[in-house]
């Protein structure tokens, strides 16, 4: 009526005005893809840490290492004897670099994979028959479940994610970004044991040395009770944020709206495609069957010197191995069956089309991969790692506050150094023994670093699997950066982090155990 009246209507807020936190979350997205494209930001970080290593150098700084027998100097780049490294090492810093094999082997199986119709048709099948509205949470729980695969699921999963939300008319990108968030900044928070849990445990029990009558001994269950806990708490809580904050501003901003095709989008499966997938199936079981016999019999050569797996094995060390296997396996099959696959020159192809996709991350590994091994090799990591925990133990708490404290330190740190086990190697000779004398037990230290471990991973720019991702994102958003990634992976940070926390806490308050045999405090 007023309009008739001609007067103009009340302006929408929907559509007028941003909701909250938008706005800066779109501040964060334009300020990081001011950033340079990531080979040319790693060269600059290389050279910054590398004037930064020669300055600190001449001013004969040093950091005392927990159990080194002597002070170690930092060594700086823009010397004799960094440049000697440099020149001598530049290619085993490359293809020693851990990520670049993962990544390229991965994507050789799932590149087959890809290509032959598996993924999708898979999609179709299973996940893409699940509501549309359960799709978040359903995801959520698929890329915490995935952490059994240890590095090989933030490769995995994220791309599976895009077609099954495609395949449901949801955005892809919401798939892609959300799952991918799930799986970094809930990194090995799985109801699982992982390599990562038996991993952590070594570490935590060779920094415990010098208060080893003081404290239990660190297993790869440890921290499984609380692992558990968070697995339902994040499950939910990713759901909601993919759900209720990441997707509706995606579609606000029209990122992948557009990227569902109509025969896509469709979730019927052809006969011959439904024969195809059995037959990829039984070449599954198959490939299973034989991992098993290599694992199971007494003796089996899977098997550690002890007769087990924790907490090191043969089968732990072979996981991505395996992954390749149960990918590529059922792969050829599928594309087989579908005349997709007539010899193995087609394989060949495939795979060499998955190696041309990873390109661009081939050539930034190169670059990260020596500002990595620079970062260690001047002892600026180790300085840094050092300096902030005697910079925390110096504040001398001893209180609940002490491990809040903890936690913030390691979240800033990880934004430096994102290989969890090395920051843990770094720190835990220090942290571990410090908590220990204060009465807190050794497991339920590392159930706290855990957090800070994993829920800002999402955000360095130095996390090796940023590049992968930005790559996928792409293709749906052609103009993406860096700033694209961060800022839609901040809500997750925040809310992860904090819940993280308050389970920690209610652990800490009720003194529940992290897991069997684990206290909070020393007995």
């Amino acid at each position: 009526m007023s309009t008739l009246m001609g007067k103009k209507p009340a302006p929408r807020p929907s559509s007028e005005k941003k909701k909250f936190g938008a706005a800066a979350l779109d501040r964060i997205e334009r300020v990081g893809n001011r950033l340079p494209e990531p080979f040319a930001l790693f060269l600059y970080l290389f050279l910054a840490v590398g004037l930064i290593s020669t300055v600190v150098s001449w001013f004969n700084v040093n950091t005392t290492l927990p159990g080194a027998e002597g002070p170690t100097a930092i060594k700086g780049l823009f010397t004799g004897e960094g440049i000697t490294w440099l020149m001598t090492t530049a290619v085993q810093n490359f293809i020693g670099f851990p990520p670049l094999g993962v990544v390229v082997t991965l994507l050789l199986a799932v590149g087959v994979a890809e290509r032959t119709g598996l993924l999708l048709v898979l999609v179709k099948s299973t996940l893409g028959r699940a509501p549309a509205w359960a799709l978040p949470y359903v995801m959520a729980l698929v890329a915490l479940c995935a952490h059994i695969m240890s590095d090989a699921s933030i490769l995995v999963i994220p791309p599976i994610a895009a077609l099954v939300f495609r395949a449901a008319g949801r955005n892809p990108v919401a798939g892609l970004l959300g799952s991918y968030a799930v799986g970094i900044a809930a990194f090995s928070c799985t109801p699982f044991v992982t390599s990562t849990d038996a991993l952590l445990a070594g570490i935590s029990n060779a920094a415990a040395v010098p208060v080893a009558g003081l404290v239990l001994p660190v297993t790869a269950v440890s921290n499984l009770l609380l692992n558990i806990v968070l697995a339902g708490v994040l499950t939910v809580a990713g759901g909601l944020v993919i759900d209720k904050l990441l997707e509706p501003r995606l579609n606000r901003t029209g990122v992948g709206v557009n990227a569902t095709a109509a025969e896509e989008a469709s979730t019927d499966v052809t006969a011959a495609e439904k024969s195809a997938l059995r037959w990829a199936g039984i070449a599954l079981l198959v490939v299973v069957g034989l991992i098993l016999a290599l694992a199971l019999p007494a003796g089996a050569p899977l098997r550690n010197e002890t007769g087990g797996f924790l907490p090191k094995s043969p089968l732990l060390s072979s996981v991505i191995f395996i992954v390749f296997c149960v990918v590529l396996a059922p792969a050829i099959v599928f594309g087989a069956r579908l005349r997709l696959i007539t010899n193995i020159q087609s394989v060949v192809e495939m795979m060499g089309q998955a190696v041309k996709d990873a390109v661009s991350f081939i050539v930034v590994a190169f670059i990260l991969a020596q500002f990595l091994a620079l970062f260690t090799w001047s002892g600026l990591a180790s300085w840094v790692a050092v300096s902030g925990a005697q910079t925390l133990k110096d504040v001398n708490f001893t209180g609940y506050g002490a491990i809040i404290a903890f936690i913030v330190v390691v979240s800033i740190l990880n934004l430096l150094i994102s290989s969890g086990s090395s920051l843990w190697t770094l720190i835990a000779a220090v942290f571990i023994p410090m908590f220990a004398l204060i009465g807190y037990e050794a497991g339920f230290v590392q159930a706290a670093f855990r957090v800070g471990d994993s829920a800002t991973q999402a955000l360095t720019p130095l996390n090796p699997y940023l590049v992968i991702i930005l790559g996928f994102l792409r293709k749906y958003e052609p103009e993406a950066g860096i700033g694209s990634i961060i800022a839609r992976m901040l809500p997750f940070t925040v809310v992860f982090w904090v819940l993280w926390v308050l389970v920690l806490t209610l652990f800490f308050i009720t003194g529940t155990g992290t897991g069997p045999g684990m206290d909070i405090m020393v007995g």
